[in-house]
């Protein structure tokens, strides 16, 4: 495994991969890797000849009062972990490399990044804009045939296809399934924030998003009753959600009623994390036509 620092390097070390005319893969991530980081390197080490990795903890994607100083970083590992799932080179940049002095330009999405996370009252579409920005040139950068993204972030990868549709990029993108330790807790750098009491509460998270499946596989439908059964579990570990929200799988507007692939998303504050996961409901309810009131894009 190579480790490489610019953009420059970066493509020095592809160039005869690219000449030869081997698929290539990339996993872009902000390090503190963990299985489900894993999981996507193994399925682009899976699909592609050549897997890259970036470690990149973004700082134009946090707010002023969010957690870019303390987020998680222990690269010596990261590197570990990669160079035993075979990652061919792993990119590594410093801010200057991806922000040089004078970088002004912002890449924007619409429509998806103004609700859940993106709303102004939450982490705010600017969060997205850093994201949408940052991914964008990491596409520049490594020119991979197919990029890796975790259903976690359902938003970010719904909106990062949008990005790459719209902006005629050639690159194919793969949204891999949660991976969640035993007790259900979805995996993210974050939970090392969390005290073995704010774990036990975390836990509400997936107990709530468990049972709306139920509920949903009961025969509810009714957006109002789904939510309620949800919110009880989070009421029960004292956990008051950012959103608990039910919209499109597809695009993110709001529905009345689970009629087809319909995402519940959740985010909450557990102690010092800010935790997020979802489920994808109804996914085997024929798909009707919504009512207007369904396709309010509200919060």
């Amino acid at each position: 495994m190579r480790t490489v620092r610019t953009v420059r390097e970066l493509r020095e070390a592809l160039a005869p991969h690219r000449r030869a005319g081997r698929s290539i893969g990339l996993v872009p991530t902000m390090g503190a890797l963990h299985e489900g980081h894993l999981s996507l390197v193994r399925r682009a080490r899976a699909d592609c000849e050549v897997v890259v990795v970036s470690l990149f903890v973004n700082p134009t994607q946090f707010g002023p009062s969010e957690d870019f100083a303390s987020y998680p970083r222990d690269e010596a590992r990261d590197r570990t972990l990669a160079e035993a799932e075979r990652v061919d080179v792993l990119f590594a940049p410093p801010p200057e490399e991806v922000y040089p002095e004078g970088f002004d330009t912002t890449v924007t999405v619409g429509g998806l990044t103004q609700v859940l996370d993106g709303h102004p009252e939450r982490r705010g579409p600017g969060h997205f804009a850093g994201v949408t920005t940052v991914v964008t040139k990491l596409f520049n950068m490594v020119a991979p045939d197919v990029a890796y993204f975790g259903q976690k972030d359902a938003q970010q990868a719904l909106v990062v296809r949008k990005l790459v549709r719209d902006l005629d990029i050639p690159v194919r993108i793969e949204v891999c399934p949660i991976v969640r330790d035993p007790d259900g807790l979805a995996l993210s750098s974050r939970n090392a924030y969390l005290s073995p009491a704010e774990r036990g509460r975390a836990l509400a998270l997936s107990r709530a998003l468990r049972a709306a499946e139920e509920a949903v596989a009961g025969g509810a439908v009714d957006a109002g009753a789904v939510l309620a059964v949800a919110r009880e579990k989070l009421d029960e570990a004292g956990i008051e959600p950012d959103y608990l929200e039910l919209r499109s799988a597809s695009h993110l507007s709001g529905v009345d009623r689970v009629n087809g692939p319909t995402l519940l998303a959740v985010a909450a504050r557990v102690g010092g994390a800010r935790l997020i996961d979802n489920v994808v409901l109804g996914e085997g309810v024929d798909e009707r036509e919504p009512s207007p009131a369904g396709r309010s894009d509200e919060s």
